[in-house]
């Protein structure tokens, strides 16, 4: 039963992760910022590796 429980928690975060990843392009479309959940947690983003960011 453990074992099932603990799979099942694993599986609930993969499937929660993958849906929530994607990329934004800075304002030159030369650049993108790859991100896990939120564009405003991306390192790229955070570290101002692109520029800002095309709304």
């Amino acid at each position: 039963m453990n074992k099932i429980f603990k799979f099942s928690i694993a599986a609930a975060a993969i499937a929660l992760l993958s849906g929530c990843t994607g990329s934004v392009y800075n304002k030159e479309k030369n650049c993108d910022y790859d991100y896990l959940l939120h564009p405003a947690v991306s390192i790229s983003k955070i570290i101002g590796g692109c520029g800002p960011v095309d709304k």
